[in-house]
């Protein structure tokens, strides 16, 4: 891991100055990557079709086993000769049920490998979790700039405040850390005004709270592995995974494990997806396609936007090699280590 120090209003960020005024963010297509494309329980025997970066997948069980394949099974073998490299002509890709999702793989299937997973230490391996903590959201935006508003957790300040709580606080520190296939984000307040939800229905009674958030990003797939954590108040450990439908959608099916919390706190909570995404949507919406634009007007940055330039760097490093045909994980990747030290699981 690279770390970086916190930076000042003063200090410039420690990234190429190619890349703060010239870089444009593209559509990544990034393969070799596990993709969670379902919740388990939405998979049953009747197939349901899943988009990742346009290319279908039909998801559906036989013996209570997960399929997944390029066509819908009825049509399978008639359409055998219309199959494509990403199944290697078999008309099925490599699939794994793990943490409570169907894992389906995107790219060359014999160079799919378990050991590729994302660690996800607070959700049990078997999926084991009961179905109140899942929720489906959707947004009009690519799934890169959906990460890139989840990285820039300073934003919930202002437009969750009703729900998350407002940017009043003592101090706030934001650091990054990264690999060459994951970014990671930690923002530490001190003295924060308690979030509202944990007021109404946590039954915080304190009028400050400090407050650490880890975001661990996988940049092949934009899964996104939360842990907030609330003094006074509750862990909300979480799993986002931007799943890129296209261009100008992605498809976010939340897991959120508040089984630790007490009632009604641990129902609520993972039902704020249905403020929060359509506040987060009225503001990715109109970005996407200036997204996707050059522009002359070179970008501002303060310190809060250290892990977003990084995450942009990051991703454009990763999707180079894979223009020059380099789709191997580098010796620094390991995207199956133990993370819990790293989300602060243990302190």
């Amino acid at each position: 891991m690279h770390p970086v120090p916190a930076l000042s209003n003063a200090q410039p960020l420690d990234i190429p100055r190619k890349l703060r005024s010239d870089w444009t963010p593209i559509n990544y297509d990034l393969r070799d990557a596990w993709f969670p494309v379902s919740h388990s329980r939405d998979v049953g025997a009747r197939p349901i079709r899943r988009i990742v970066h346009s290319q279908p997948y039909y998801l559906w069980r036989e013996n209570g086993q997960p399929k997944a394949a390029e066509f819908h099974p009825e049509r399978l073998q008639a359409l055998r000769q219309a199959t494509s490299a990403f199944t290697g002509g078999s008309g099925f890709y490599p699939v794994v049920e793990r943490y409570g999702y169907i894992w389906a793989w995107y790219g060359n299937p014999d160079a799919a490998d378990a050991l590729l997973l994302p660690h996800i230490p607070f959700l049990p391996i078997d999926g084991d979790i009961p179905g109140y903590t899942q929720r489906t959201v959707r947004f009009d935006a690519s799934s890169a700039l959906s990460v890139e508003n989840l990285i820039d957790l300073t934003h919930a300040d202002f437009l969750h405040a009703n729900t998350i709580g407002d940017g009043i606080s003592d101090s706030d520190v934001v650091e990054v850390e990264w690999t060459s296939e994951t970014v990671t984000r930690t923002r530490t307040v001190a003295h924060k005004s308690v979030a509202p939800i944990m007021r109404w229905v946590g039954g915080v009674r304190a009028k400050f709270q400090d407050f650490r958030a880890v975001l661990h990003i996988h940049l092949r797939s934009n899964v996104c592995v939360s842990y907030p954590r609330f003094r006074p108040g509750y862990d909300v450990p979480n799993l986002q995974p931007f799943l890129p439908v296209g261009k100008y959608r992605s498809r976010c099916d939340v897991t959120f494990n508040t089984t630790a919390a007490p009632a009604p706190f641990r129902y609520v909570m993972p039902r704020i997806n249905y403020i929060i995404q359509p506040q987060d949507n009225s503001v990715v919406r109109p970005q996407n396609q200036r997204y996707f634009e050059q522009s002359e007007r070179r970008d501002m940055h303060s310190r809060f936007d250290t892990p977003g330039t990084r995450y942009r760097y990051q991703m454009e490093q990763l999707a180079e090699r894979q223009r020059q045909g380099d789709f191997a994980y580098g010796s620094d990747a390991e995207p199956g280590r133990d993370i819990s030290k790293l989300l602060g699981m243990d302190d």
